[in-house]
């Protein structure tokens, strides 16, 4: 029995580190399943639909994660102290794993310029490329640092355009809302911020239950609304509106896990560059800040991330435009 739970929870680990998901399931943990299907019995494919196998795929997803979290629920109360060293680890592969991600995508951008290069005295021409289109060509690793300052402001200006959208798209959304209490206090807010103010941390706070049920919720928000939130993430909003919902659910729960995990180190012991960075990822354009005004900005948002829920990451999204678009003084109409 000990051997078998030790392997069991070796194995929850194990997936626990590859980021399993309900909606999002490796094809590694399937593999003799799909094999059967695809060469060994290919007759298999009359008698089973592709519904059977995602129910019985997140069938088995759900199980596993549901017995991830009764394992760690164990560990967080007759071992505390293992449990710190085990989630720290957990979440160090997970922001791992995200930067591998991002190296590909860089990787891949690269590709162009090496197959460019490749016949004799062709590099001459990929440094005339270079020199010219550096935004479109190089990845940020080559960019100088003026050239640095100069894209994340040409980037935060096309993402600073859906900024009245989105707050308009939040106006007009606050009807819907039955509590009229609550529908006053959001269009309270989104008429500061279009006046030009800067919303407190409390003010945003009040409203945070809208944002886990209809019709503010990451599942029932608006197609046109999540099509103007693409954008402050860097996201193509020319996409299917089932596709834009997925990825910026996904992206807004990666960026609250980070923001756990920041709020637990403690954004002091950023660098001055890594707190510039950070506002920057977060909507805000920190290059044309001080430093002091970048740590007080970010301080603000992790005071509004630290107190949602999963369920309430919506308006997460959405302070990226109710905290940044005037801070600390400047308006942003586009």
């Amino acid at each position: 029995m000990a051997l078998s739970c030790s392997s069991l929870c070796a194995h929850l680990s194990l997936i626990r580190l590859c980021g399993l998901r309900t909606n999002r399931i490796p094809n590694g943990l399937y593999s003799p399943y799909v094999s059967c299907q695809s060469s060994r019995l290919p007759l298999c494919r009359h008698y089973s639909s592709s519904k059977v196998r995602r129910g019985i795929r997140r069938y088995v997803a759900t199980r596993l994660q549901r017995a991830n979290s009764k394992y760690e629920g164990f560990l967080k109360r007759r071992f505390p102290r293992f449990f710190q060293l085990y989630h720290t680890f957990v979440e160090g592969f997970k922001m791992l794993f995200r930067d591998a991600k991002e190296f590909r995508r860089d990787m891949i951008k690269a590709i162009p310029l090496v197959v460019i290069s490749i016949p004799p005295f062709a590099n001459y021409l990929v440094f005339v490329l270079m020199y010219f289109f550096p935004r479109q060509l190089l990845i940020p690793h080559f960019w100088t640092p003026r050239q640095q300052v100069e894209f994340r402001g040409m980037y935060h200006s096309l993402r600073a355009r859906h900024h009245w959208p989105v707050l308009k798209g939040l106006e007009n959304t606050s009807r819907k809302v039955k509590n009229s209490q609550l529908q006053g206090r959001l269009k309270d807010l989104c008429v500061k911020v279009q006046n030009g103010g800067n919303p407190k941390v409390s003010e945003i706070l009040a409203v945070q239950g809208l944002f886990s049920r209809p019709p503010l919720s990451m599942k029932r928000m608006s197609v046109s609304q999540m099509r103007h939130i693409s954008p402050l993430l860097f996201l193509t909003p020319r996409l299917p509106g089932f596709l834009i919902g997925r990825r910026l659910n996904s992206h807004a729960l990666e960026l609250l896990q980070l923001d756990r995990a920041l709020s637990r180190l403690g954004p002091h012991q950023l660098s001055d560059s890594e707190i510039r960075q950070a506002c920057y990822v977060r909507g805000l354009h920190s290059d044309s800040l001080g430093i002091n005004q970048c740590r007080e900005w970010l301080n603000q948002w992790l005071q509004v991330s630290s107190s949602l829920k999963e369920s309430e990451v919506s308006l997460l999204l959405h302070s990226i435009v109710l905290l940044s678009a005037n801070y600390p003084t400047a308006l942003s109409r586009h």
